[in-house]
């Protein structure tokens, strides 16, 4: 929706032209007051609702209004034509406005307005409470209800709020498993169309989100503000059950439900339960069995483009995680983080069978297979089963002949990366230990 000068009073004369309600009454949006907090806010007479802005309650007033225009691609109607055609180009992908900077576009004018303030810096709209300043109005009016603490559209199945009723309509859409937003390229579908538009970056290598201190790229900024915490070690949001500290809202809402075991989102083909929907469409994979990420050197596939980032660096030799104690270098700050438990001797996970602790979980869940004699992992040509996938990885290479691991100086493969290392040493000279026998020892 485009901004409105609010200062224009002509602005809502429109307001006369708003349909009778159910009690024979117009919409008012001359109501103001203000609260103890010496906040001017605009109430609807009809609901009682409050605004902090006297636009946003005349944008308010079009849910009391009858909406007769339908969208015949997914039943949404609307109050008047213009809004429905606006609408239907979310089905159409048509964006006509493109900004002469960047070349990003637009489905409106409004919309590239908007965008064209980010390259001009300019922040018109400010916070009376706080002063921070905003692009847009509408991002003003999001930023009060972080003030007034208000979210007002709650979730009746798992019980989460929102400040938008758009944002509950998308949550909503978890549960229920619906993905209306189909990608063109691959299929693969979601539930708000935002989500589909970083989606296509992917498939376009378009990350216009740039690291100023390791060059790392990203196709949301809200991921590089995320990651950039990796660098400074900012952890803003913080547990205020065991006073762990988290660098995203997001983890640390997965953690809190780690202490009220809360597992929301489940599996419909085997019931399984996760606290997350990341941790819900991370585990279907494992019955649709897709992997959509292709590595063009040894030919592995991966079900998540993350984890084919990381498996690259095994080809490259990029190792951008360093310990800072003893310098080693790691391909994923994963393995950095377990690596630090060694010199903290730091070792969080316990088997309760025979108290054998270990400074990771997954480490922790293969060690118990070794108990209870699970081994989930079964090779398809000769029937063979693992404990782990790892293992059944290198074994099924023991049929393919596959040798992914290739020496630079002579030019020798081998089936892991570990023989590779091993083999190394021939080149380095640096001979294993020399393991004496009894019969030596005497020689000598």
């Amino acid at each position: 929706m485009e901004d409105v000068n609010t200062s224009d009073k002509t602005v809502f004369n429109d307001v006369d032209s708003v349909p009778e309600t159910f009690n024979g009454e117009k919409p008012s949006c001359e109501e103001a007051f203000t609260d103890q907090r010496n906040i001017t806010e605009y109430r609807c007479d009809i609901c009682s609702k409050t605004f902090f802005s006297e636009h946003e309650l005349f944008t308010h007033t079009e849910i009391h209004k009858v909406k007769v225009f339908r969208c015949e691609v997914c039943g949404k109607a609307f109050v008047s034509n213009s809004k429905l055609t606006r609408h239907n180009l979310v089905h159409t992908g048509e964006k006509s406005y493109c900004c002469e900077i960047c070349g990003k576009c637009f489905a409106s004018n409004g919309d590239l307005n908007r965008h064209r303030r980010i390259h001009m810096g300019s922040k018109s709209f400010q916070c009376l409470i706080c002063e921070k300043s905003f692009v847009s109005n509408s991002d003003l009016t999001s930023h009060n209800r972080i003030h007034a603490g208000g979210k007002t559209f709650h979730c009746e199945v798992c019980g989460k709020s929102f400040n938008y009723n758009s944002k509950l309509v998308i949550h909503r859409r978890i549960h229920t498993g619906e993905k209306p937003y189909h990608c063109e390229i691959c299929g693969k579908s979601f539930v708000g169309n935002n989500y589909l538009t970083s989606h296509r970056r992917i498939h376009n290598e378009e990350k216009l989100f740039h690291c100023q201190i390791c060059e790392r790229s990203f196709t949301k900024n809200s991921n590089l503000v995320t990651h950039i915490r990796s660098h400074t070690g900012e952890k803003p949001f913080r547990c205020e059950i065991c006073e762990k500290s988290f660098v995203s809202n997001t983890k640390l809402m997965t953690h809190k439900r780690a202490h009220t075991g809360e597992k929301s989102f489940h599996c419909v083909i085997c019931g399984k339960s996760f606290v997350n929907n990341s941790n819900l469409t991370r585990h279907k994979i494992i019955h649709t069995g897709e992997k959509p990420f292709h590595c063009e050197t040894c030919g592995k596939s991966f079900n998540y483009n993350s984890n084919f980032v990381v498996h690259k660096r095994i080809h490259t030799g990029e190792k951008p995680y360093h310990c800072k104690v003893c310098g080693k270098a790691f391909i994923d700050n994963s393995y950095l983080i377990s690596h630090k438990r060694i010199h903290n001797r730091e070792k969080l996970f316990h088997c309760d069978i025979c108290e054998k602790s270990f400074s990771n979980n997954s480490n922790l869940v293969i060690h118990k297979r070794s108990h209870t004699g699970e081994k989930p992992y079964h090779c398809e040509v000769c029937g063979k089963s693992y404990m782990n996938n790892s293992h059944l990885v290198t074994h099924i290479r023991s049929h393919t002949g596959e040798k992914p691991y290739s020496c630079e100086v002579c030019g020798k493969s081998f089936i892991t990366n570990s023989h590779l290392t091993r083999h190394k040493q021939i080149h380095t000279e640096r001979k294993p230990l020399n393991r004496e026998t009894p019969e030596m020892v005497l020689q000598m």
